[in-house]
């Protein structure tokens, strides 16, 4: 049985609920709202000491961070590819996305339209939106020549992007230019088994 401590708006949690679609996995979901603080309560910081969402419950092992549940529940499945190379190559974007992509789009998505304070936020918006730029033209540029982010092979290299990317506008991300991702969305989005960001499981 598997139960997800879940943040519907959060792009993290998302990504666990589009490949547990995808894997056709059946779930207890579990709501956290983070706006009321309810992950720094003393019962969930003993599922995750971090205070942070999402978190996976299987067999009685709690495990958090959204990329390491990624590679935890596609382990043995065709969502990472089989090489050594090709594994590498899929945690390279992984950690990508974490460290480049994702502390950008994502905290500019979260200021302007779930806490709705672009204007407090405003100076240290700037350096977000243009390092967030700066991550997805690093993604244009490698779409040129690629389907997808490994081996031109589906991944969870592609859910951990697209959970963010998809959304950027929402954080005043203009993603019109950017040709290769939008068309890449769309491959991601005929995908079996695909579910919006806003989708109840």
């Amino acid at each position: 049985m598997y139960t997800l401590y879940d943040f519907s708006p959060s792009g993290n949690c998302y990504k666990i609920r589009l490949l547990l679609n995808q894997l056709g996995i059946s779930y207890e979901r579990i709501n956290v709202d983070i706006l009321n603080k309810e992950s720094r309560t003393p019962e969930f910081l003993k599922i995750n000491p971090n205070g942070r969402t999402p978190v996976l419950c299987h067999d009685g092992k709690y495990l958090a961070e959204s990329n390491a549940i990624l590679w935890y529940l596609a382990a043995h499945t065709d969502f990472i590819p089989k090489g050594n190379y090709e594994q590498a190559q899929v945690l390279q974007w992984m950690f990508f996305e974490q460290f480049s992509h994702e502390p950008n789009i994502a905290t500019a998505r979260y200021w302007i339209s779930i806490l709705n304070e672009e204007d407090e936020y405003k100076e240290a918006l700037k350096a977000k939106i243009s390092q967030g730029y700066a991550a997805l033209d690093v993604m244009e540029q490698h779409l040129q020549n690629h389907d997808y982010f490994v081996t031109n092979q589906y991944s969870i290299a592609d859910i951990a992007l697209y959970a963010y990317t998809h959304v950027a506008e929402e954080g005043k991300f203009d993603l019109s230019g950017y040709k290769r991702i939008n068309a890449w969305f769309e491959r991601v989005e005929s995908q079996k088994n695909y579910i919006s960001i806003k989708s109840q499981v």
